[in-house]
């Protein structure tokens, strides 16, 4: 297992190093506040990485929270046990 998650990440890591030497051209960012001056490469990187993150917190917020609470909530009421029935002969 070790192995597949060393091997999963030199592959991304030899895909972010292609991505950014191939995409060299210099870009600005406006932002309405300030500029930001960057390469493309990084550019697309950093915007990935972006999304990826904040994809990662809406779902935290919007599934896995209320999931946690709805057995955290569970956890706290006694179960109910049915009645033992004799078995039917």
């Amino acid at each position: 297992m070790r192995l597949i998650r060393f091997l999963i990440a030199i592959a991304c890591l030899a895909a972010g190093v292609i991505v950014g030497a191939l995409n060299r051209g210099l870009i600005h960012i406006d932002l309405g506040v300030v500029i930001l001056s960057t390469n493309l490469g990084v550019a697309l990187i950093v915007s990935l990485l972006l999304g990826v993150l904040l994809g990662g917190l809406a779902i935290a917020a919007s599934v896995v929270l209320p999931l946690r609470r709805r057995l955290a909530r569970a956890e706290r009421q006694p179960t109910k046990v049915p009645p033992a029935t004799p078995p039917e002969t």
